[in-house]
């Protein structure tokens, strides 16, 4: 397991104005939820909730398995693989799909066909439909 000793203060500052913007957003949710509100700007912060929520949600599900040994895990482009590329990319390029070079990703072949530099805009459909594929490539081979 690698271990950091140090973070800039810039990557600091990155990670507390993500906490704080889905922080905002539940609470515009949840403030629209319990007011009057018209139907357009409730369906606008759930859309807008949806996407941060099911991103959230790929990271954690990585962090579940995030020592998975990557030899039984492969590098074919599997949903493991996939769901490895979406965190980093979350976590580190903003959201936007970066390529790893580790990986032979195929958009084709991949579960929600992103190509390398589409930002990820994960819906509750993409998120259900990566969670199935994961734990079954999980379960082929890590059981």
């Amino acid at each position: 397991m690698l271990c950091v000793n140090s973070y800039t203060k810039n990557y600091i500052n990155e990670c507390r104005s993500r906490m704080e913007s889905q922080l905002a957003a539940y609470k515009v949710l949840v403030a629209i939820a319990t007011e009057k509100t018209s139907k357009s700007a409730i369906n606008s912060a759930v859309d807008s909730f949806e996407l941060l929520f099911f991103n959230n949600l790929v990271v954690v599900l990585d962090g579940f398995f995030v020592h998975r040994t990557r030899k039984i895990e492969g590098k074919d482009g599997n949903p493991l693989n996939e769901v490895r590329m979406l965190c980093n990319s979350i976590l580190q390029n903003h959201g936007v799909l970066s390529a790893d070079k580790t990986i032979k990703y195929n958009p084709a072949k991949s579960i929600l066909k992103l190509q390398i530099g589409d930002e990820i805009k994960m819906t509750e459909s993409d998120f259900a439909l990566l969670f199935k594929a994961f734990f079954a490539e999980i379960e082929t081979k890590f059981m």
